[in-house]
């Protein structure tokens, strides 16, 4: 596991915060931003995986 999918899981954790303080204060601007950062954090998970994947298939 790398510092990508770490991060990336780290950010849709704050996302997923964002998104529910904004459903509970009826903050629709704070739940689209918790939602856009949760889909960065997806796309940056998935980037430290396909890192992941590639230094495996050159270390084998």
């Amino acid at each position: 596991m790398n510092k990508d999918r770490i991060q990336g899981s780290v950010e849709q954790a704050k996302g997923k915060l964002k998104e529910v303080a904004g459903k509970v204060t009826g903050d629709s601007k704070l739940e689209t931003e918790g939602k856009a950062q949760q889909v960065a954090g997806k796309v940056q998970n998935t980037v430290g995986g396909l890192k992941d994947a590639v230094k495996e298939a050159v270390e084998d």
